[in-house]
């Protein structure tokens, strides 16, 4: 196996000696590089393979890379070391200390540990998957970040909460005589930190270390490398700052910014040849990226010729544009496209509902590479399904259980002591409590009225009638949580249950849903194993993987950039999230913008006008196209504010650029 070096990709493949940063675009043969620059090192430089250390995130990668590199190697057996970060800091553990891997608390078993603090606690969360992900998150962030707990504020619990629970699970994994994952790096890092005879050992070891996807890198992780590396310094890092969108993980972008400032003499090389997409695309995913302030400025040519033009949807609903993305899947198929050529990446998992649903209706073969989560699981659907069945005559003890204080009556659980709730028998337990009765006699009514109503009318009755907004909107703010993320469920199922006429067919299709998905579950290893199928995945998922068709629904505002998104760097972590997603696209890339959602208007994103848009044209004698007033002629633009003449009206208008780009009103 031999391929043909660019003039960029020879250089990074025959540096040698000293810290050496590599960027590495999308499709830039950054796997080629690290595989022949290894080969180099031993064939041409003399290097013993065993003092070379390869390190990727993934046991997959790491074993990806090694096939490769044993086939230029045409298999020769080369001692190289190739391994995740977890594995050769587990490595060095196990030298010094004697662990074992039964030592090595897996992850599901971390969270049944957490769940069980959590449980006795007694404390009660309506989403409680949501805070358990989030509480192993910030666990792992205070142990990679270093982070001493009583200066760290949770975002998930409160601060006592959050620190009882940290002390607890660090206390069961002493009694216990166990060790996560987090605990390999902040071990490793302590032994190397405090053993110089140890560290010393390992330098010698491993004197060239190659780090792929180093944009991904947390503190902890650099700061194992750096001891590592030692003063011989032959750090050779591949990454691209552009596709950094793992912070929730830990990751740190601006350490692969500031690498030159910690090796003052590091080398860079830039991989400026993208092999995989088409000029537009390439073109365009630039002009989307150079927004973003903090990063390294590069010029990437696409190594293939101007095919198709990207293409841009303005669809009136979510309905509408399942029905074109799917329209424009089996077209493309007709034309000769497998489907596994073709995917769909959208910001989260909670989307693609409609499309799911349009998918198994046409019978396309699909994978998912992100769960989808049944949103009839979710805690607020659950309880609004508890009212219908009460509506529907149910007085099982279980569903009253989930509408009892939902909305908050202050009604008590003990009261409900029986299998079966008989209002007349509590309303008698209680008739010394005026206010408990009163509440009782208004649940009573909502019940009554709720029974006549349709699924749709009844779930608009259960938020404004009942007050279910009320308690949604209190519980956010008690969780410091985003309301408008419940709220936009919440807008979801009742457009989902519009269709229904009764409450008797809308369970038959929520059963009907549930084993569909069930199937399509059990179909995905047969999927992935040999069949050809379409891919859908989040653009977290996305990143490393490549297609001949790409399609992004919902490129609007609070979608992509994501709601939560506020601060710079968040906007620039979303900015480079959306360049991933577009960057897997080889020829064809279709962008969908909605008008309007659960009917509220939408805008653009600012992504799709970034992208489409060349700020360089707003000049002074530029003409332009603005939605609403029609073509006009720029006679001042600065990188604020713009001010356009339009011919029609005969008068001139000056607006704020960033407002312009972001509401798609601009077009050259």
């Amino acid at each position: 196996m031999h391929i043909v070096l660019n003039e960029a990709q020879t250089e990074a493949v025959t540096h040698i000696e000293g810290p050496c940063l590599v960027l590495a675009g999308p499709g830039s043969g950054k796997t080629a590089v690290i595989t022949y620059r290894v080969k180099y090192l031993i064939e041409q430089a003399g290097i013993l393979p065993e003092q070379i250390l390869v390190i990727t995130y993934t046991k997959a990668a790491a074993l990806e890379m090694e096939d490769r590199f044993a086939q230029i190697m045409q298999g020769a057996d080369v001692p190289c070391t190739f391994g995740t970060f977890h594995s050769i800091f587990f490595r060095i553990l196990r030298r010094a200390y004697g662990y074992t891997g039964e030592q090595v608390l897996p992850e599901e078993c971390r969270r049944a540990v957490i769940k069980e603090i959590l449980q006795t606690m007694e404390l009660e969360y309506e989403d409680e998957e949501e805070v358990l992900r989030g509480l192993i998150s910030e666990i792992t962030l205070v142990k990679s970040e270093c982070i001493e707990l009583q200066h760290y504020y949770s975002t998930t619990c409160g601060q006592e909460e959050f620190r009882y629970i940290f002390e607890s699970y660090e206390n069961w994994l002493r009694t216990n005589n166990k060790i996560d994952f987090d605990d390999m790096l902040v071990y490793t890092y302590e032994l190397l930190r405090e053993r110089k005879d140890i560290c010393r050992m390992w330098q010698n070891k491993y004197r060239y270390i190659l780090i792929d996807e180093f944009q991904d890198i947390n503190r902890i992780q650099y700061e194992i490398v750096r001891l590592l590396a030692g003063e011989r310094q032959n750090l050779f890092i591949v990454g691209d700052d552009d596709q950094s969108i793992y912070r929730f993980r830990g990751a740190r972008p601006e350490i692969m910014l500031g690498f030159q400032e910690d090796y003052k003499r590091a080398k860079k090389i830039v991989l400026n040849v993208n092999y995989r997409s088409s000029r537009e695309i390439v073109e365009g995913s630039l002009r989307l990226v150079e927004n973003n302030q903090r990063r390294y400025a590069k010029k990437i040519q696409s190594d293939r010729d101007y095919v198709q033009p990207i293409f841009i949807h303005e669809m009136k609903s979510d309905w509408e544009e399942s029905e074109s993305i799917v329209r424009q899947i089996r077209e493309y198929h007709a034309q000769g496209i497998p489907y596994r050529e073709m995917a769909v990446i959208y910001r989260t998992n909670q989307e693609p509902g409609r499309l799911v649903q349009k998918l198994l209706e046409y019978n396309l073969p699909f994978q998912m590479r992100d769960k989808l989560p049944n949103c009839y699981e979710h805690w607020i659907a659950k309880q609004w399904l508890a009212y219908a069945r009460i509506a529907m005559g149910s007085r099982d003890r279980e569903d009253f259980l989930q509408i009892w204080n939902r909305p908050t009556r202050y009604l008590r659980r003990e009261w409900l002591t029986e299998a079966q709730v008989d209002f007349n028998k509590i309303a008698e337990q209680v008739k010394e409590k005026p206010w408990a009765v009163e509440q009782l006699r208004h649940l009573s009514s909502d019940i009554l009225q709720l029974k006549t109503m349709k699924p749709a009318a009844a779930i608009r009755y259960i938020r404004k009638t009942i007050g279910y907004d009320r308690y949604i909107e209190e519980y956010a703010k008690q969780r410091n949580i985003g309301l408008a993320e419940l709220t936009d469920l919440e807008d979801e199922l009742e457009a989902m249950a519009q269709p229904f006429p009764d409450y008797l067919s809308w369970f038959q299709y929520i059963e009907e849903y549930r084993i569909q998905l069930k199937e399509q579950e059990k179909r995905q290893k047969q999927y992935r194993k040999q069949e050809d199928a379409l891919t859908l995945t989040t653009m977290h998922s996305a990143k490393g993987l490549e297609f001949q068709a790409v399609f992004l629904p919902n490129a609007n505002e609070g979608i992509t950039p994501y709601k939560k998104a506020v601060k710079p760097e968040e906007l620039e972590e979303e900015r480079r999230m959306f360049y991933v997603a577009i960057t897997r696209a080889k020829t064809y890339l279709h962008i969908y913008l909605l008008r309007e959602r659960h009917g509220k208007k939408l805008d653009p994103s600012r992504f799709v006008n970034e992208l489409r848009f060349d700020r360089k044209k707003l000049c002074a004698g530029s003409s332009v196209r603005h939605r609403k007033y029609g073509i006009g002629i720029i006679t001042y633009a600065d990188k604020e504010k713009i001010t356009i003449y339009f011919e029609e009206s005969k008068k001139s208008k000056t607006f704020s650029v960033e407002v312009l780009l972001q509401q798609g009103m601009l077009s050259c």
